[in-house]
């Protein structure tokens, strides 16, 4: 096994319907729960972040106060959470919702101590509302949270397949990376992971691997050490 314990950040937008019409793909949260549990099956340690972006983007909102979309946002990841836990519990797994915004009622307050606490004792632990702070995205919480746990990398499982030289959308051209610096996507404005997220891995030195969630087997491969994405972190 590569790694012991891992953050694992899924794109909200990947857990979509083929339809991109804001609604969760049941059917393909089940395949990516059933990798986790895989992974999970064989000692692997996991917190996940799950964004909201299939729901609601922060900065979608132009007629809304920053703040009060960003809060929107956050409850986006809510939602995504509670169906992620439902796909998880219903093939065995143990799992923990813990919120950054008090949601009593729903799920438990995310406390550093208590999320180490539950992955312990051989729990999944899923991480919603971000860091609980406007302006801040899940990326930058993905690596926030795993600085906090001492997650031994983090992994992004986004609908992009890796780290591109320009946007693949944009430029025909654009090459993906196997490797890339923090620096680097910093300094050429790579917004695959976003400003704040960069320089937060790169000051606290933490790997990261971004890879494609179209595939949801990639979860189980990547923990496995297969070379797939682009490897981001220090030089």
């Amino acid at each position: 096994m590569q790694y012991k314990r891992v953050l694992l950040k899924l794109s909200g937008e990947a857990l979509m319907t083929p339809e991109k019409d804001g609604i969760i793909d049941f059917d393909f949260v089940e395949k990516v729960c059933r990798q986790i549990k895989r992974c999970k099956d064989e000692g692997v340690e996991i917190a996940i972040i799950v964004g909201g972006g299939n729901i609601w983007r922060g900065k979608a909102g132009k007629s809304i106060d920053r703040t009060r979309s960003d809060h929107m946002g956050m409850l986006a990841t809510v939602i995504n959470s509670l169906a992620l836990q439902t796909g998880l519990e219903n093939i065995g797994v143990e799992t923990r919702v813990m919120t950054a915004l008090q949601m009593n009622q729903i799920a438990e307050p995310y406390i550093r101590n208590k999320a180490v606490h539950h992955l312990d004792n051989g729990r999944l632990v899923i991480i919603a509302c971000g860091t609980g702070n406007p302006y801040f995205s899940t990326d930058t919480a993905a690596v926030l949270r795993a600085a906090e746990l001492q997650t031994d990398i983090v992994l992004f499982a986004k609908n992009i397949d890796g780290v591109y030289t320009a946007d693949p959308k944009i430029d025909p051209q654009a090459k993906k990376l196997s490797s890339i610096a923090y620096d680097d996507i910093i300094k050429n404005h790579l917004g695959v992971i976003d400003y704040t997220a960069s320089a937060f891995g790169r000051d606290n030195n933490i790997p990261l691997v971004l890879f494609g969630l179209s595939d949801p087997e990639n979860i189980y491969r990547v923990i496995h050490g297969e070379k797939i994405g682009t490897v981001v972190e220090n030089n």
